[in-house]
């Protein structure tokens, strides 16, 4: 998983009243639309982002706690920030320094006991109490906050100004969805996130048309398992996702639409029909399966089985035959022989995925599989995930290649490398390399793609 520092570069002009706050994010887009919401309500209380971590008088640390060792990190970190803490106290000068997030949720007061320059921990369902817990931190409380709230922590949030909108870029993320009922055996998202919760209608599409007045052009809804989303409409019944696709796609300057990540068992038609009815959605797809081994899905408790998933792909395709399958997949899991990962090995061959993650299984504590028996030996999940990773890489490059000669409508969204160019995602995600000389970023243009890199595509202006 990535991590990135997250700050807002056009904030306000700082005053002599104005502290800073330095974000540090590990792990998935949710993680960082969190933080963004953190740092929208912290500047109501006169904290400005930076990006220097050596003038921040407040630090905190975003967590994620899917992959190993993920909390021996985060203590590692705080015991750099201990030290840094302590050099300031002695010039006469504050650090409070909170952790928040998943480790925050499955570590709790233990943070607290193993990390004493620690000033307030915060779980993902609680951060929307954040200004408040600093304020008890500040007056000598170590405070410590991962009950799952009673209240709807997004209707306590500030909006951001539209200025923090426009700095943040034309594409956003917006949380549709949180938590999980599905309880893979593997995962620690339901004991850290929590069950499934969806937010209503009205609040996704105001939130929506903010970003949009903000300049955003593109935006992906997220949810730990964002096709379960079923939420409240404005007609009083109960909306799916497809529903609410249909809806967003209404918003005049909404120009894209994407979403992540989908569990395969909350494919409905309705969502189907969306990948075929808007032109907005764009034509990509990251559906997750881990295992072509049916013996493996089922020790997994992913609740379906290779062909139904082969099926699924087939079914979408048939109606959006433009789509880009992403996955993930966990090589290794207690049990797995060599026939169940050559399972694997034969659905990736069937599927042909146009980008894909892969690990290693790795102990999640408190999950079903950390006490299963069978657990494979590390040099065999090496050459496993070696041999699968070079396949994937494989369709990874087939796919990209054969993008050369497509003409697609371009988002442009950064500045590239080079003098006058810009970059942009394709429809199917990969970065793609324009000379857009004249264009802006927030402009979409006609390009024809004339090169595939390792990892971006290169594209001529047209038209």
């Amino acid at each position: 998983m990535s991590e990135q520092s997250l700050s807002l570069p056009e904030a306000p002009v700082a005053t002599p009243n104005t502290r800073k706050v330095f974000v540090k994010t590990y792990g998935c887009q949710m993680n960082v639309y969190d933080s963004e919401r953190m740092t929208d309500a912290l500047s109501k209380d006169g904290y400005e982002a930076t990006e220097v971590l050596e003038e921040a008088d407040l630090v905190l640390l975003n967590t994620c706690h899917i992959r190993e060792k993920a909390a021996e990190k985060v203590y590692s970190e705080l015991g750099r920030l201990r030290d840094m803490k302590k050099a300031r106290a002695r010039d006469g000068r504050e650090m409070v320094i909170g952790v928040t997030g998943c480790v925050a949720q499955a570590e709790g007061k233990e943070i607290l006991r193993r990390a004493p320059a620690v000033d307030l921990v915060i779980g993902p369902q609680t951060y929307h109490r954040l200004p408040e817990a600093l304020r008890r931190a500040k007056g000598g409380e170590r405070v410590v906050e991962t009950d799952y709230a009673i209240e709807d922590k997004f209707e306590h949030l500030p909006a951001p100004e539209k200025a923090k909108t426009r700095a943040r870029g034309v594409t956003a993320f917006l949380t549709v969805q949180e938590g999980c009922d599905k309880f893979c055996t593997f995962c620690v998202v339901p004991y850290t996130r929590g069950s499934e919760v969806s937010r209503p209608v009205a609040q996704i599409v105001a939130e929506a048309e903010r970003l949009v007045e903000g300049g955003v052009r593109e935006i992906t809804l997220l949810g730990q398992n964002v096709n379960a989303w079923h939420g409240l409409g404005p007609d009083g019944t109960e909306w799916s996702l497809g529903d609410l696709l249909c809806r967003l796609a209404e918003i005049e300057g909404l120009a894209r639409l994407r979403y992540t990540t989908s569990h395969p068992r909350d494919m409905d038609d309705r969502l189907v029909e969306a990948h075929r009815d808007l032109p907005k959605l764009m034509p990509y797809l990251h559906l997750p399966v881990q295992s072509g081994s049916d013996r493996i899905l089922k020790a997994m408790n992913r609740r379906h089985t290779a062909a139904e998933y082969i099926a699924l792909i087939e079914r979408i395709r048939a109606v959006q035959p433009d789509l880009a399958i992403s996955g993930d997949f966990i090589v290794g899991f207690p049990g797995e022989t060599d026939e169940d990962f050559e399972d694997t090995m034969r659905l990736i061959e069937a599927v042909g995925y146009a980008q894909a993650f892969s690990f290693k299984y790795s102990i999640r504590p408190g999950t079903p599989g950390a006490e299963m028996g069978g657990h494979v030996d590390e040099s065999v999940k090496s050459e496993r995930l070696e041999r699968l990773q070079a396949l994937l890489f494989r369709q990874q490059r087939e796919f990209a290649v054969g993008c050369i000669g497509k003409e697609i409508d371009l988002l442009l969204e950064k500045p590239g490398r080079m003098p006058g160019q810009l970059v942009g995602r394709s429809p199917w995600l990969q970065p793609v390399n324009v000379d857009a000389k004249g264009s802006e970023i927030g402009d979409i243009i006609r390009v024809r793609i004339t090169d595939a890199g390792p990892n971006s595509l290169f594209a001529e202006a047209i038209g």
